[in-house]
């Protein structure tokens, strides 16, 4: 299951402090997930290189999931857990991170656990022609094409809304930004590498795949069963994608971001040619 990208900073937004504890700051869901909170949560063996471990049943892992972000209010600060007021920080470090790896073409991108279509309005709109969503919740997928198309903001910006989880989503499209962000950890590190896969299949030549995650500051995979939803290291993050037929362009921390708070990667990268 996969909710919007944006609220795995909801309840995820995982207070911890150097040595992995926390305190949970509110819950926030999306499709995606947002800072993760790591209070709680039980420590899990790290993800085997093969990605065949899951998480636990998988029908109950995305259905709790599910659940959970259906009780979220479709709002920024839902989106984000509570902490609404680091959306403006968010959006500038992940600005920065697109000028530095110079995405090739402005007509097309897929955003992916889009949530009410904070990074949508925010980020893609302002850079393509274009966006499409992916949002599981049918709450946030109905805000989010409200939102990204009031005010001075074209109807047409908005294309295709897909109200399906990632777990289930295969691009029919060539775009040339897949963003996927805070919704990661809500897949099954199976479904993840064969999500990774399929994504693969909806890149335009030259097109880049970025994610945006919590990671754990251990080498552990850490467990959140409120939201169903696990913190993987950056390690797995980059063994899987690997693993999947990806090369990474660019790796990069998301900065200014609140103490306490889980470490965000911004990663970039493009499926390893076959020459």
């Amino acid at each position: 299951m996969t909710t919007t990208l944006e609220a795995q900073l909801s309840d995820k937004l995982q207070m911890m402090d150097d040595k992995d504890t926390t305190q949970e700051p509110e819950k926030q869901k999306k499709t995606s997930s947002a800072p993760i909170s790591s209070d709680g949560t039980q420590p899990l063996p790290p993800p085997t290189v093969s990605a065949t471990k899951t998480a636990g049943p998988e029908p109950e892992f995305y259905d709790k999931a599910q659940k959970y972000w259906s009780e979220v209010p479709a709002t920024v600060n839902g989106m984000l857990g509570g902490l609404g007021y680091i959306s403006a920080i968010d959006i500038q470090g992940s600005n920065v991170f697109l000028r530095e790896i110079r995405v090739p073409g402005n007509r097309l991108a897929l955003d992916c656990g889009a949530g009410i279509g904070r990074v949508t309005r925010n980020l893609l709109i302002p850079r393509f022609n274009c966006v499409d969503l992916v949002e599981q919740d049918p709450a946030f997928a109905e805000k989010a094409r409200e939102y990204c198309t009031t005010g001075d903001l074209a109807p047409e910006k908005v294309g295709q809304i897909y109200n399906v989880g990632l777990q289930r989503f295969t691009p029919t499209q060539q775009y040339d930004l897949i963003w996927s962000q805070w919704v990661l950890g809500h897949l099954t590190d199976r479904d993840l590498v064969a999500f990774f896969r399929r994504i693969k299949l909806g890149l335009a030549p030259g097109a880049y795949f970025c994610l945006k995650e919590n990671v754990s500051s251990s080498k552990k995979t850490l467990e959140d069963k409120e939201d169903s939803s696990v913190t993987r290291p950056l390690e797995s993050y980059e063994r899987f994608l690997k693993e999947a037929g990806f090369r990474i362009v660019r790796k990069v921390k998301q900065h200014n971001f609140p103490k306490g708070l889980f470490p965000v990667y911004m990663i970039a990268c493009k499926p390893v040619s076959k020459e």
